[in-house]
């Protein structure tokens, strides 16, 4: 059977692509061997923000709530691909641009190969006794002591979910400081508040091994020690998921093994295959795969503007390079700060802790990037991301762009008021 395009994977970035493509007419397949929504929807960002918002609830009930979330959404997604034709299975590529799924063989002129990631695992003896993001979102019920190993977005979103429901929580990261890729001052003052919370930190340490019972032996300044556990939850990051037939189709891998790809057209080094979304690792986020779909249909993206977020409470989020990144370009730039505590609707509500950070360019005052801290950091990157993609300055949104009061969004006005 011959199609004018063929998907393989239904996370958000394939089923955006296809639903995308079906519109414009085009006789499109998509082929997926689990649920509907990939990963994020059914195994990462959607049930554990619900576990985020879950707060102190019982974890039975957040769980079923998650659970509940999660197929609502799921039927949505079918809803979006009425238009395209649904084939489950493994797909496997072929030669010539063809696909074995089961016992059929399907082609197309296109291919696009949007497959997504797995959890990752170090390289260390007793690596099986951990569990990884998959299994703890299937959890009957929480231990009294987790440990979590790697303090990047995943493990510390739910190290922050394990804060809320009481249990005894320690992360171990191999990097000196937690979250790697934030701005320094995000990272320290997050740290420190979630130890405020109850979440301790060992920063600079190796993990060497798991043992049963449990048990991590790891190494840090002091030398080996051990930490006993009740369990231990590896969040060390994600690694592509390829379909099998990549190297007879053509399609290169690159050292880490994810999909070798163009940046700027996503093409595979296969004439006709492309790749989106966390198998090409070019930035692993849902938003980020979805968009890759919209440059693929051919519609205007600033993917230089990709927005973060950490749902730990309180959350993060930030757009832009960070100061290390600007300082390692040679690149100049000015910094402005607008505290949580100085602002009313943030007195109002309690939430003083956290702060706006704005980076700009000090020719133009052009505003290169925001990092946040605080509550509400999730909804504040919004307008972040659009004053970033649209290249808006400082002036303009510190004085032009009329802020409502009392409102959070007036800390972006702040921040770039006090730019200097």
């Amino acid at each position: 059977m011959k199609y004018d395009a063929i998907v393989i994977g239904a996370g958000p970035g394939g089923y955006t692509l296809a639903a995308g493509l079906a519109a414009s007419g085009l006789h499109t397949a998509i082929v997926e061997r689990d649920l509907p929504g990939g990963t994020c929807l059914n195994r990462g960002c959607i049930p554990t923000k619900a576990l985020c918002a879950s707060g102190s609830a019982p974890w039975d009930s957040a769980t079923e709530h998650a659970r509940s979330v999660v197929a609502q959404l799921r039927d949505d997604v079918k809803a979006s691909l009425t238009a395209v034709e649904w084939i489950p299975g493994d797909a496997r590529l072929l030669p010539g641009r063809r696909i074995s799924v089961g016992d059929g063989e399907i082609e197309s002129d296109r291919i696009y190969i949007a497959t997504g990631s797995a959890p990752a695992a170090l390289p260390i003896e007793g690596a099986e006794h951990a569990i990884d993001s998959t299994a703890f979102l299937k959890l009957e019920k929480l231990p009294e002591r987790v440990a979590v190993i790697g303090a990047g977005v995943i493990g510390l979103e739910f190290a922050s979910i394990l804060a809320d429901k009481g249990v005894d929580v320690t992360v171990l990261e191999y990097c000196k400081e937690i979250l790697p890729p934030a701005d320094k001052d995000v990272a320290k003052r997050l740290r420190s508040l979630l130890s405020r919370r109850g979440v301790a930190f060992l920063t600079g340490v190796a993990v060497k091994a798991i043992h049963p019972g449990f048990s991590i032996d790891y190494e840090g300044k002091k030398g080996l020690a051990t930490l006993d556990t009740d369990m231990v939850l590896m969040a060390v990051g994600r690694r592509a998921v390829v379909p099998e037939g990549v190297a007879e189709a053509g399609v290169e891998l690159t050292p880490r093994g994810f999909i070798s790809v163009d940046p700027h057209t996503l093409a595979t080094t296969a004439e006709g295959i492309y790749a989106i979304g966390d198998c090409n690792g070019l930035c692993m986020l849902a938003h980020a795969a979805e968009a890759q779909a919209r440059v693929l249909l051919g519609r205007p993206v600033v993917m230089e503007a990709m927005p973060s977020v950490v749902f730990t409470h309180p959350p993060c989020a930030w757009v832009g390079p960070t100061e290390d990144a600007l300082k390692a370009e040679g690149r100049s730039f000015i910094s402005g700060k607008a505290l949580y505590g100085g602002n009313g609707k943030a007195m109002a509500d309690g939430t003083t802790d956290g702060f706006v950070k704005v980076l700009a360019d000090p020719e133009t005052r052009k505003i290169l990037a925001f990092h946040i801290l605080g509550a509400d950091a999730d909804a504040l990157i919004g307008e972040a991301t659009l004053a970033v993609a649209l290249g808006v300055s400082l002036n303009t949104l510190a004085s032009a762009v009329i802020h409502p009061h009392p409102t959070l969004t007036e800390l972006l006005a702040t921040a770039c008021a006090n730019c200097r």
